[in-house]
């Protein structure tokens, strides 16, 4: 949706939140117009993973810490092969990268992949406004897309925009066909990896444990998961509502049933918690960033990880669960506001976590949970 990314730096560029608040700046990255969700980031490192995370698909991210871009970017960091985010908004732009990796600069990528942002806002007054208001529709304009238009108009743009809830996005982000991330060193299991949004750490972090991974589309029939005689299951992160996720239920469901070991994370987590018969409900604003405390209360030790997501599990934080497929119970929860992290089924080997364990970018505080999933379906080889 961009029409120009010449000369970006010096144009003016306005951001209009659906409750009509408007933050002025200057164009970052490609010139024009763009829609989504606002939300904001807390990470002060990791933006290239950021950005290139599927969750984030149809979302404007916001960035807390001030100074972004000074490590440029380069080939090898991203988590997928684009970048993702509708919109990225910043305070203040590096104007020269500065790392021996870096191969372009941020905006000069943003501008590359057409990803309208803006910079010179005050990203702390925003952030302030979105964890008072919550997260909400917001819309990026500079160029031809602001030049006479007035911000009444520009507002009714931003309220012509679908909201995140009820938002079926997954097939938008995910594979559309499948193929194998091989073990590295000896291999030991195989893997079926649903992908919802999948992170391309999330495989190679299996992959450094000898598994196999066979990543699926997210329209994967369970025939599609056992046709590769898988040791165990995945279930990928992934953007949109997970309320609307009803085929993914459905095949974990199934692997619940024939008892197969199972992991998944963050979209994964919800669609375990829809699964078992929990609901799900959308967040204020969300967890994104790459320091959220959560605490693992099946040893008590305290985590610092990576999280993004929007939506949560409704589960009692107090008591075990009877669930179609046995006894369940909330294994992480969320220091700052008690949030569900993570369940685990009691009686068979199933479990997910509400943040992502891979963190590329770090911290790798959750990094075990992957051994995890490996004891599991060594106990149910043996």
């Amino acid at each position: 949706m961009t029409t120009s990314t010449r000369g970006a730096a010096k144009t003016p560029a306005v951001l209009v939140l659906e409750d009509g608040r408007t933050f002025r700046g200057r164009a970052y990255g490609a010139v024009g117009e763009t829609f989504g969700e606002a939300v904001f980031s807390t990470g002060m490192t990791g933006y290239q993973e950021t950005l290139t995370d599927p969750s984030y698909h149809r979302q404007v991210v916001v960035m807390t810490a001030p100074h972004v871009g000074n490590t440029g970017v380069n080939d090898e960091d991203p988590e997928s092969g684009r970048i993702w985010v509708s919109g990225y908004v910043v305070r203040d732009p590096a104007r020269v990268s500065s790392n021996w990796r870096a191969q372009r600069s941020l905006d000069e990528e943003l501008a590359a992949q057409g990803v309208v942002g803006i910079s010179g806002v005050d990203t702390r007054a925003l952030t302030r406004h979105l964890r008072e208001r919550g997260a909400m529709r917001v819309g990026i304009f500079s160029g031809d897309a602001w030049t006479g238009v007035r911000d009444e108009a520009l507002l009714a743009r931003v309220k012509e925009q679908p909201e995140m809830t009820g938002a079926n996005l997954s097939a938008e982000v995910a594979t559309k066909e499948a193929y194998v991330v091989p073990a590295i060193g000896e291999k030991k299991f195989t893997v079926a990896a649903v992908d919802l949004g999948i992170k391309g750490m999330t495989p190679h972090r299996m992959a450094e444990r000898g598994i196999e991974v066979h990543v699926l589309p997210a329209t994967a029939t369970v025939e599609d998961v056992y046709a590769v005689d898988p040791d165990g299951v995945f279930f990928s992160n992934g953007p949109g509502d997970p309320a609307t996720a009803d085929g993914p239920v459905a095949v974990m469901q199934a692997v619940l049933e024939r008892k197969t070991p199972l992991f998944g994370i963050c979209f994964g987590n919800q669609i375990l918690g829809r699964a078992l018969g929990f609901g799900t409900y959308k967040l204020k604003y969300g967890h994104r960033g790459i320091n959220q405390p959560v605490q693992d209360r099946t040893t008590g030790k305290v985590e610092v990880t990576a999280h993004n997501h929007g939506f949560a599990v409704d589960a009692p934080l107090d008591k075990v669960s009877d669930t179609p497929y046995g006894r369940a119970e909330v294994s992480h929860v969320c220091l700052n506001d008690q949030v569900v992290e993570g369940l685990q089924l009691l009686d068979q080997p199933a479990f997910s976590v509400q943040y992502h364990p891979e963190a590329a970018a770090g911290p790798h505080d959750a990094a075990y949970l992957f051994d995890r999933f490996v004891s599991l379906m060594e106990a149910e080889r043996a």
